[in-house]
């Protein structure tokens, strides 16, 4: 019971970020699940078991609500889908070296979430030109779908920034048409880890905890944006990605546990600031965004 908990909460807190900032699931999952342990093909392949079902009610909604481009879903996914599997056959055979690699990927993006969020507001994509070509969106599948799976996390952040900064689609149908399509993605990394590691690798409990702690944490997503705003809360699950995966990836290649203690301290100090910044940030945001009222002119004579 222990155990289902604790890979409940993991599922719970992945889904608050990606509820409220649209990406990371994989991301925030897989690094809490190395953080304790898990073997990296295995944190994969169960996120990934767990994200079918999340990626189809996801994608549902999406349709549900007109904010999915089918051209778009179609184009994506079947390279996503190889990539995919090819990203679960090279991170099941790389062994020894799988945890201080995926915990790099996953610093990177850990990263890249940090600096999207806590840095300046990024400036409003207006459409333009065509929808995204075959030559772009082909490519860009394919090396989203490899990082995925290997790295057990990146399908929302390289493939949805991307789309963004194109300009050639509205954000909605962005994100609509990335969450739809990551359903393709996600069903081929699992048929692909269970062909490469075995049905007896994985742990079903890992993923009905992961699932059901993504369920529960769901209707909740909406509701601590409105609390906490999306450029904090990216900061916050930004900088805890970027340390749980440093401790994992210098532990991974035998740095000196010193070092690690102090790199460590490091990045928490960088991590507190970021933190600061991003709230001052929302706090200017939301005052320009405030109506001024008028004062009212004086009725002395």
């Amino acid at each position: 019971m222990r155990t289902f908990l604790l890979f409940a909460l993991a599922g719970l807190l992945a889904q608050l970020v990606d509820g409220s900032l649209g990406m990371a699931y994989g991301v925030t999952s897989t690094s809490v699940l190395l953080a304790v342990g898990t073997a990296p093909a295995v944190a994969s392949a169960s996120v990934h078991l767990a994200e079918v079902g999340t990626t189809l009610a996801s994608g549902a909604s999406h349709w549900r609500f007109g904010n999915v481009d089918w051209r778009v879903v179609g184009i994506l996914a079947l390279p996503g889908a190889i990539g995919a599997v090819l990203g679960a056959y090279v991170l099941v055979n790389l062994t020894e070296s799988a945890e201080p690699y995926m915990a790099l990927v996953l610093l990177l993006l850990g990263v890249y979430v940090l600096l999207r969020f806590s840095s300046r507001a990024v400036a409003k994509r207006v459409v333009s030109g065509p929808r995204p070509s075959g030559t772009f969106l082909g490519p860009l599948g394919l090396v989203a779908g490899f990082l995925d799976a290997s790295g057990g996390g990146g399908w929302g952040p390289v493939a949805t920034s991307s789309l963004l900064a194109s300009g050639r689609l509205e954000p909605r149908k962005v994100v609509g048409s990335v969450d739809t399509s990551e359903f393709v993605v996600a069903l081929a990394a699992s048929v692909g880890f269970l062909f490469a590691l075995g049905q007896e690798e994985i742990d079903v409990t890992v993923v009905l905890a992961l699932m059901i702690g993504g369920v529960v944490a769901a209707p909740f997503a909406a509701y601590i944006v409105r609390l906490l705003p999306a450029r904090v809360l990216g900061t916050a699950a930004g900088g805890l990605i970027i340390i749980t995966n440093t401790r994992t990836f210098l532990n991974g290649i035998d740095v000196a546990g010193t070092i690690v203690t102090v790199a460590l301290l490091v990045l928490a100090v960088l991590w507190i600031g970021a933190i600061v910044l991003a709230v001052r940030t929302s706090r200017r945001e939301r005052e320009l965004n405030e109506p001024a009222v008028a004062e009212e002119p004086s009725t002395q004579a």
